[in-house]
Order: structure tokens, then sequence, then C-alpha cells
């Protein structure tokens, strides 16, 4: 599961190295965090197929993801490019996927947090909702809790502890270091953190981000570039049972691919 991926520094290592980290780690099913891989915010339909053909099998997003107003048609038409499930009814597209992957019968699940974040529907309502409908048979559980505080985060790991495989925090751009197994047999980490450039500020141009802070008006900052990382967990999977066997969090730079 890759976190965050911001804009084209982002895009480029996801492109160049996904083939031989699903080969080095034997990854059976890849997710990333979609939300701002076009410039930053949002996505395109020919970025999404382009990750998609890459390797990419299941996506997920959060409050950017419709920044770009051009992936709603998109979105509409392919169940794995996921937006929070706990927005309106109404809202284009599906916060949870089930389906088949590579052989696999998987659940992928996409909410958004409350705390700090834009107004959206209670979560925890929402995630009990989708985790209720998943059929029994499928057991390899996957949530995206697209979220600003690590509170709300740790919660809906222990929420749903038992009942999904895994449950990672993205949104604030940042790696934590608390990846563990619960004691039901979720997989958890609070933030898979940013895979794109670190020259700036959370994948944006330090200038333009440091000019936010301290002018205003100010405009929006750019995606800044060089610098890329990618940063992600493996995470085992009992496919007959669900739990969680172990998980890996693992920060990869430009310099552990020369």
């Amino acid at each position: 599961m890759i976190g965050d991926v911001v804009a084209r520094p982002g895009r480029r290592i996801v492109l160049d190295r996904l083939t031989g980290i699903r080969k080095e780690f034997g990854i059976d099913i890849a997710t990333l965090n979609a939300e701002n891989v076009a410039g930053g915010f949002s996505i395109t339909p020919p970025i999404a197929d382009e990750l998609f053909a890459a390797g990419i099998d299941v996506m997920t997003s959060g409050n950017h993801i419709f920044d770009k107003p051009e992936i709603i048609p998109y979105i509409e038409k392919n169940p794995r490019l996921l937006r929070p499930a706990n927005y309106p009814p109404s809202t284009p597209g599906h916060g949870l996927f089930v389906g088949e992957v590579n052989g696999f019968r998987i659940a992928v699940l996409n909410v958004m947090g409350r705390l700090f974040m834009p107004p959206s529907d209670d979560p925890f309502r929402a995630a009990n909702d989708c985790v209720r409908a998943i059929p029994d048979d499928v057991r390899i559980r996957l949530v995206d809790m697209h979220s600003e505080a690590t509170s709300e985060k740790y919660a809906m790991g222990w929420y749903l502890n038992g009942r999904v495989s895994a449950v990672v925090g993205t949104h604030t751009h940042v790696q934590t270091a608390d990846e563990r197994i619960l004691d039901k047999g979720t997989a958890y980490i609070t933030d898979l953190g940013m895979t794109g450039s670190y020259a700036g500020v959370i994948g944006m141009e330090k200038s333009g981000v440091i000019e936010r802070f301290t002018k205003h008006p100010a405009p929006r900052a750019e995606h800044s570039k060089g610098d890329a990382w990618l940063c992600a967990v493996v995470i085992d999977i009992d496919e007959e049972t669900g739990r969680a066997r172990s998980i890996e969090r693992l920060k990869i730079t430009e310099e552990d691919w020369t």
C-alpha cells in the first residue's frame, strides 16, 4: 500500500520502480492513494490509466479527489478508483471496491476523517456499514483512513480491529513509525507517508508554501521537484482468515536505486 503520491516526482518513482518492488517483495495486490497525483491536486483520466497499466490494482483518494472535474465521469465508470465512502450518497463514484484482483477476492474501503477536515458524514458509521456489506467469503479487506488527526486514525484502527485485514492512514504526508498488528489481527499504521519530492514541504515547492504562511494573499504553491522518495507498507495477510501476519514499513529514496 503506497502513501499519497504527489505530482510528477511521485508518479515517476511509482512508474519506474513498481514492477521491481512487486517482484522483490512478492506483492500480489498493489494500492496507492491518488488524490494528489496530478500537479499535487486530484487525478486525471490519462494519469489514472497510466497508473493502472503500470500495475496499481486499486486507488484510494481523499478531500482533493474532485479538484479536477474531468475525473468525475471516469470515477463513475471505474470502480477501482475510490472516493471517501462517507461523502453524501449522491457523490459520483464509490467508496468501497469488492472484486477479484490477480486471483484474490478483496475489498478496499476509503473513508475520510472529520477532525480538521472538510465536512463529511460520520466515517465510523460509514465504515461499519461498508464492512457489514462485504461478503463473508472476501477475507482480504484493506482500509484507507484519510484523516488529519492521529487520534481519529488510531480510533478507526481499533474500531475495525478483527473485522478488516489492515487500516492505514493517509493525508498528512509524513510517514509514522508505529506500524503494528493489533490484537485481533488487523495491521495498522497511522500514516503511510508521502511518495513524491522531499525537496519542498509535503510535496509542494518550499518558497510557495512559506509565502502562504507569511503573506496574504498568496498564490497556491506548485509541486516541488527532485529528491523523490516512495513511502509504503508491505502487509502479509493470511488469505484464509484475513488476519495480517506482518506489516513492514518502506521508505525508498532515489539513492536506493542507484
